[in-house]
């Protein structure tokens, strides 16, 4: 064959391998509103920055006439290439080809870009559109699950890991994305369950929808499985570039720092006047994240998840900061199960990735009652105590409100190695509330006083006396537990300032093979 032949022979299997499953199955993929596994990647990464690899790779089965069906990437276009100039590898699956289902080659080509990956130090997307094992390879294909989880389990903490779901994603296939740091799901078009509908039928008798089961919104909201939740796959890939612009390549960087003309003395009035003078009274958290980061950008994280608890990423000076805030708009910001593991990893996270963290505190306490109770809210809450008192990054703490009981000690205090800790002038930091301090405290005086009225007066009496002993930081400032009280319109700059005393901050945890925190 002359040289020109061999060069055309290249060319025509390029594009029979692009081509995936063929031009039926890639149209029957556009018409449920589903991108390609290559168009997802052509979004995904900067133009022309592609590298594929293993692009010739096809099955080794020849069970089931399985021998007489091949595609060339078999069923996965694995790769790297830049975001924003910055390297990342990329496996993404095809649907096209055998329903995405995974095979024994399928599976090494996951493995390769994630162990090249691992080497030089790169993040790891993974696209996941996939019916599946592909069952004709029997354990083989169990196999492959299995050693993709190993890398998963590996690489956890060393490099970040992003998965995008953008289809089917159901048994064994759905363990590698609940590995990984962050789960982005879409809408309508995609579901994750360990069985399917038809075995939970067969099983339990309950009749469910693929939807209702497993789709995008009970994992963002009921069961906490899913970070993001795009109305469609390209509003995903967005939220993926947005997403890996806050983070280090590895665990050995420091965060991308940006350009930021965003002054950081800028002084915010409203701050002085969002906490409500009814100390009952709702406010949103979120305006005040707005206020304080640069350019009032906010990249929230499971929004739709125990909402009493806020969390995500900003910049502040241009540095990357994790937020982690109480809500009072939900719950009164309390802390509950939910909250206590959603907020727990994120700063796990962040302190694996060198990114500050920042608090921000208005907690009245934990959740009360039996269903917090039964289902494990010590084990739940000790999860996010052990998480900041195990950080070593810079840790920011602002008390904006209330800190109390437990809750204080467990939202990033001073006495879980809290760097900067501060607190606004209306702060309450107290064992509790003044009412059920005082019904406490005073129970025996309460029970010898029988005219109601009388007792009425003698409780609002006490609650004020209690409020000008602790409903105000300075107690907690006399001790050195709050560093400083600071006027909230000047948060900003407070922070700031804080954040860059902590550039060059070094804390080490006692050696260890692991820790052993309370799951």
């Amino acid at each position: 064959m002359a040289l020109q032949d061999k060069i055309k022979e290249l060319m025509a299997l390029r594009e029979q391998a692009k081509m995936g499953g063929g031009p039926k199955r890639i149209e029957a993929q556009h018409k449920k509103g589903k991108l390609t596994a290559r168009e997802r990647i052509d979004l995904l990464l900067d133009d022309g920055s592609f590298e594929e690899f293993d692009m010739f790779v096809s099955h080794r089965c020849i069970d089931f006439g399985l021998e007489k069906e091949t595609y060339l990437s078999d069923g996965v276009v694995t790769g790297y290439g830049t975001i924003d100039g910055r390297l990342v590898y990329v496996f993404s699956q095809d649907f096209t080809v055998f329903g995405g289902s995974l095979s024994e080659m399928f599976a090494a080509k996951i493995c390769k870009i994630m162990d090249k990956a691992m080497k030089v130090g790169a993040p790891v997307i993974g696209i996941n559109d996939s019916g599946g094992a592909r069952i004709q390879e029997g354990v083989k294909s169990l196999g492959g699950y299995a050693d993709i989880f190993q890398r998963n389990i590996m690489a956890s903490g060393v490099i970040p890991q992003i998965s995008a779901v953008f289809g089917p994603c159901a048994g064994g296939a759905v363990y590698s994305p609940a590995l990984t740091d962050f789960i982005v799901m879409s809408k309508d078009t995609s579901y994750m369950f360990v069985t399917g509908p038809k075995v939970v039928k067969t099983v339990t008798g309950e009749e469910v929808t693929s939807e209702e089961l497993g789709g995008a919104n009970v994992h963002a909201s009921k069961s906490g499985v899913v970070h993001m939740v795009p109305n469609t796959e390209q509003e995903g890939i967005m939220m993926i570039r947005k997403l890996l612009s806050y983070l280090p390549q590895n665990n050995l960087e420091d965060p991308p720092m940006s350009f930021c003309d965003d002054p950081i003395d800028r002084r915010e009035e409203a701050l002085n006047e969002i906490v409500p003078e009814n100390p009952n009274k709702p406010y949103d958290v979120k305006e005040v994240i707005s206020l304080i980061v640069d350019y009032k950008e906010f990249l929230e994280i499971q929004k739709d998840y125990a909402p009493n608890i806020v969390i995500g990423f900003a910049r502040l000076n241009g540095m990357p900061v994790g937020i982690v805030a109480n809500q009072p708009n939900y719950l009164a910001g309390v802390l509950d199960i939910n909250g206590s593991r959603k907020a727990a990893r994120f700063v796990r996270f962040c302190d694996a990735f060198n990114i500050p963290i920042v608090t921000l505190v208005d907690v009245p306490g934990f959740l009360p009652g039996t269903a917090q109770e039964y289902g494990g809210i010590i084990i739940h809450g000790a999860k996010l105590l052990y998480a900041y008192g195990e950080a070593t990054v810079p840790k920011i703490t602002v008390v904006l409100r209330k800190a109390y009981g437990g809750a204080y000690d467990v939202m990033s205090s001073k006495h879980l190695r809290g760097d900067i800790n501060y607190a606004w002038p209306f702060a309450e930091i107290a064992v509790m509330g003044p009412k059920g301090a005082i019904e406490v405290l005073m129970s025996r005086e309460l029970s010898n006083i029988e005219d109601d009225k009388a007792k009425v007066q003698f409780i609002h009496q006490k609650v004020e006396e209690y409020k000008e002993k602790f409903a105000n930081p300075y107690v907690a400032a006399k001790f050195g537990y709050i560093d400083d009280v600071i006027e909230p319109k000047n948060t900003r700059f407070r922070i700031i300032r804080a954040l860059e005393s902590l550039s060059t901050k070094k804390d080490q945890n006692p050696p260890k093979k692991h820790d052993n925190l309370p799951l």
